[in-house]
């Protein structure tokens, strides 16, 4: 076809057409993502695609990082990303996100976005694709019990997918993914780090996230500072416990335990979860229940710890008062005043309790969490609760079934403190300054805690160390004197764990 030189199109409209359909689309992509919906947008993408690829042969299993409920995280995806790192040397693989911590004894090798990695199993070829999709902040302003009406923020969305000949869907869901979860499983008990996991920045009420580090607290039963009956007691229970799981079921009873550790600040409440953690090899997860608004958001979290864990809610009875102190504030505002008209005082009343439901966290709402129908939403969990007031604890806390074992962390004895000898002055043995150190333990108040600083203090003398304790006691015995209505004989021994 011959163009003369008067209809061949210049330069100039050669840009302008190009920069007006640049500008059209550019137009048309923002009136999409503005005015469409993202479910509808995620929508017409899968029809488009179905459309496009209706005679493919492929079948794609989408493995999503939380569960379809949003309220727990799919294991089959944890196993996935255990299986695969395995993996991650392939040459197909192009780019890795690598990171090490300083706890952690080897590198942490994962995927970044939009990478594939081919797999084969019973000579069938499967190709696994890492997707992570960015956050939006969106703001809603809708109501109900889940929603403020503020801005929340949309977490990162991950998932996988593999994808495979879709004739071999059967051997790949029944055979496969079988198989990929028992690797997975062998590989994180052979090389397992316990986890301590605190709630993640960017739980928003919606979706739960656990923030997560290594574990690396020393603390054993050999080295706590204990008394020796006390700690064979725990031990032991322990041990029952999680060779019982077939014994619940029969009974009818969700497959957990709890503990209540009682007593004064420094008497090693911390060090005695860290040494049940390292016995069991059991994640911790510290649940602070001052982080939550209301009673679903524990249910959530609930849901998303794992199997084998020990939930840690410290101070329980400084929680459990928020709604009490949070109405008492109101009373003292003066808006209750009985100056105020009858009707009025009621309509504030209503309106202060209708919040107090909505947003606090309630006792109903623990107690379901420890012993009621959510309680069983797990195996093989220990709950342990903390408090330096046990009197203040409601009774509806205390039963066996919520908090089944009592123990009194009480102040330092001496077989206790000889325990503390051995690990911060390696004495075996026995000692010419023990027998005055074993009187004034006798008679005197002092934390594990005290003690250990006072050990601290020479690790190379141990005649410079011993005396630096005798001097803490002597002070204590002398301020004891000082208010004789203070000076009791400690109570120690069995009698004071309670099961």
């Amino acid at each position: 076809m011959y163009f003369s030189k008067s209809h061949m199109p210049t330069a100039t409209s050669i840009f302008s057409a190009y920069a007006s359909l640049s500008t059209l689309l550019m137009l048309l992509r923002s009136i999409f993502h503005d005015f469409i919906p993202n479910p509808i947008r995620i929508y017409m993408f899968s029809l488009l695609n179905h459309l496009f690829n209706r005679r493919s042969n492929n079948l794609t299993l989408v493995i999503e990082e939380v569960n379809s409920t949003g309220i727990g995280r799919n294991q089959v995806y944890d196993a996935a990303e255990v299986y695969l790192s395995a993996k991650v040397t392939t040459p197909s693989t192009d780019r890795l996100k690598i990171s090490k911590s300083p706890q952690d004894k080897s590198l942490t090798i994962r995927f970044e976005k939009g990478e594939e990695i081919d797999d084969f199993f019973d000579n069938i070829h499967l190709r696994w694709c890492f997707i992570s999709i960015e956050p939006e902040n969106l703001r809603s302003s809708s109501s109900g019990p889940d929603n403020d009406g503020l801005p929340t923020s949309i977490p990162e969305t991950r998932f996988f997918e593999l994808s495979f000949d879709k004739k071999f869907k059967e051997k790949v869901i029944n055979s496969y993914i079988p198989y990929m979860l028992a690797k997975s499983k062998s590989m994180i008990d052979k090389e397992r780090t316990l986890k301590l996991c605190t709630l993640a920045s960017r739980f928003n009420g919606v979706n739960v996230y656990w923030d997560t580090i290594n574990l690396e607290h020393p603390s054993t039963f050999d080295t706590l500072a204990m008394d020796p009956s006390s700690k064979t007691s725990i031990m032991e229970d322990l041990d029952r416990f999680v060779r019982r799981r077939e014994f619940y079921r029969k009974v009818g009873r969700a497959w957990k335990r709890g503990y209540l550790l009682y007593g004064p600040p420094g008497t090693g409440k911390s060090s005695l979860i860290a040494a049940m953690a390292n016995y069991l090899r059991f994640d911790i997860y510290d649940l602070q229940l001052g982080n939550l608004i209301k009673d679903s958001d524990l249910r959530r979290l609930l849901l998303a710890t794992a199997n084998r864990s020990i939930l840690v809610i410290e101070d329980i009875d400084c929680t459990i008062d928020i709604k009490n102190r949070c109405t008492q504030s109101f009373n003292d505002t003066g808006l209750s005043s009985p100056h105020k008209p009858p009707e009025v005082q009621r309509t504030i009343m209503d309106t202060i309790t209708q919040l107090l439901a909505r947003w606090m966290l309630t006792l109903s709402g623990l107690l379901n969490f420890i012993d009621g129908l959510w309680s069983s939403c797990g195996d093989e969990r220990i709950i342990v609760f903390t408090t330096n007031h046990k009197e203040k604890l409601d009774p509806a806390l205390l039963r066996p079934g919520r908090m089944d074992m009592h123990i009194h962390m009480s102040y330092l004895t001496f077989p206790s403190f000889k325990i503390l000898a051995s690990n911060y002055l390696d004495i075996d043995g026995e000692h010419r300054l023990f027998e005055e150190i074993e009187r004034m333990i006798d008679i005197v108040n002092v934390t594990p805690a005290q003690v250990a600083e006072e050990l601290m203090r020479s690790e190379d003398n141990v005649d410079e160390a011993l005396q630096a304790v005798l001097t803490l006691l002597r002070r204590k015995k002398e301020d004891m004197r000082d208010n004789e209505d203070h000076f009791i004989v400690k109570g120690e021994g069995m009698d004071d764990i309670v099961d």
